[in-house]
């Protein structure tokens, strides 16, 4: 069921800044965790694509996190990936191979800036999804 908004706080916000930003120019991603509707946990990832253009979350990492979280009793919120060349939505790519019914969301260093945008993806495409940041 598609969420009204993603609500994370704004460490979560920057600790996904700065590893977009430190993974730059290849394509960086992550898990976002957390239960009762929040964010709780960012869970950056390692690239197995190594690519500037496509990511692709390690197999063994990803079955360590969902581990993690299991014992945490938290639920899986969101994927976030980077583009950092553009464009700040989903690529046809990024549609193709979404899996997971959560909020995709995208870094994009178009324009010189990171900026961040929601999406729900479904096989017709996506809609976005409002991110809500707090303290």
């Amino acid at each position: 069921m598609k969420p009204e908004s993603l609500r994370l706080k704004s460490a979560h916000w920057e600790k996904m800044l700065r590893h977009v930003a430190a993974d730059a120019p290849l394509e960086a991603c992550g898990l976002l965790a957390g239960k009762d509707g929040q964010v709780q946990k960012v869970f950056p990832m390692r690239n197995a694509a190594h690519s500037a253009v496509s990511f692709r979350l390690d197999p063994q990492e990803q079955f360590d996190i969902f581990s993690a979280m299991e014992e945490r009793g938290l639920e899986l919120f969101g994927i976030y990936h980077s583009h950092p060349n553009g464009p700040a939505t989903p690529s046809p790519t990024d549609v193709a191979e979404a899996t997971y019914p959560v909020v995709n969301l995208i870094l994009s260093a178009a324009g010189g800036k990171w900026q961040g945008h929601g999406f729900w993806i479904e096989s017709s495409g996506f809609h976005e999804v409002p991110l809500e940041i707090s303290k």
